[in-house]
């Protein structure tokens, strides 16, 4: 470039993290009144841009000072002795894109595709080597470094860092795909499918509390059935008072009505003495006078389970007493 002209813009990336796309900045509002100011005063006119150019991708132009003002002067003679060389455009935001198509390195914020250019300045220190003022609706935009700004926010990581979101899609994917969509779902689709699930296990942990309960009243209900039966069957002498627990035990593992029918099939258990005092057949109980009386069969039993009885007809059959 002629040492004579000066850059007022080109595509590489600048302090605020973004570039200006050349093909997008209007300068006919500018050319009109192509005024060089000192520092961006306003008010402080120290000359204007002439032959303003645009090609191979940057905007050149040459400065023109006036020398009118005390500022003019210096600046002219700066310039000329090479001190002072930095020049520094304020570009009025219009339009901005985070396509990462436009996407340079390092690039944080999106890319400036429409602007205009309001006025030049000639700065002593830039922002950097292509020192540029950014403004929007006449306001001076203020990018620190990490924060935030409406007109120019910060991208996205997943634009920053294609291969991050390359990577989110495939676990995005992989979620969606265990919820049972389909692998072309959004986030949305996803976070919506989550909550429907848990809406259905809240609801189902509702449904088993429920159910819990009711199961719990059933089995009271039936164990006070079997409980009673069990009883009924005591008295009923089918069985005696210390196999009560037994016989609720297994009415608990066979049900109710299983153990209904064993119990009617069970016969009453008799005592010895009521075997032994059997009524005749003429209908009136049998009463033995001596032992010798006693039938062979019922006598061994007569002898271990009705003692009493066995003594007395001893007694009766050799006239003395029996030590059992």
């Amino acid at each position: 470039m002629n040492k004579n002209r000066i850059r007022i813009s080109d595509e590489t990336l600048n302090c605020y993290g973004t570039w200006i796309k050349t093909d997008g900045v209007d300068l006919a509002q500018y050319q009109k009144n192509p005024v060089l100011l000192w520092m961006h005063w306003r008010g402080v006119i120290i000359g204007y841009i002439k032959d303003i150019r645009v090609e191979n991708g940057e905007i050149t132009g040459e400065p023109f000072f006036d020398e009118v003002r005390e500022e003019s002067k210096l600046a002219k003679q700066q310039w000329e002795k090479g001190s002072l060389r930095m020049g520094s455009p304020n570009f009025e935001i219009i339009e901005t894109s985070d396509d990462e198509a436009l996407l340079k390195q390092g690039q944080r914020r999106p890319t400036i595709t429409k602007c205009k250019l309001v006025e030049y300045s000639m700065v002593d220190i830039g922002g950097n080597d292509n020192n540029i003022r950014l403004t929007h609706t006449g306001n001076e935009l203020k990018l620190a470094d990490g924060e935030d700004c409406p007109v120019l926010p910060l991208l996205k990581e997943s634009i920053i860092n294609p291969n991050n979101k390359s990577k989110m899609n495939q676990e995005l994917q992989a979620i969606a795909l265990m919820l049972g969509l389909s692998a072309d779902a959004t986030l949305t689709d996803v976070q919506k499918q989550v909550r429907t699930l848990l809406e259905h296990k809240n609801a189902n942990e509702k449904l088993r509390a429920e159910v819990k309960t009711l199961q719990d009243q059933l089995d009271a209900i039936q164990l006070s059935g079997i409980t009673s039966m069990v009883d009924e069957a005591v008295k009923a002498g089918k069985f005696t008072a210390d196999k009560k627990d037994h016989f609720v035990e297994l009415g608990k593992k066979v049900g109710a009505e299983s153990l209904k029918l064993t119990l009617d099939a069970m016969s009453v258990s008799m005592k010895p003495s009521t075997i032994l005092n059997k009524p005749s057949a003429g209908g009136t109980p049998k009463q033995y006078q001596k032992l010798s009386e006693v039938p062979e069969a019922e006598l061994k039993l007569m002898r271990e389970e009705d003692k009493e009885q066995y003594k007395r007809l001893y007694k009766a059959e050799y006239g003395f007493e029996c030590n059992i």
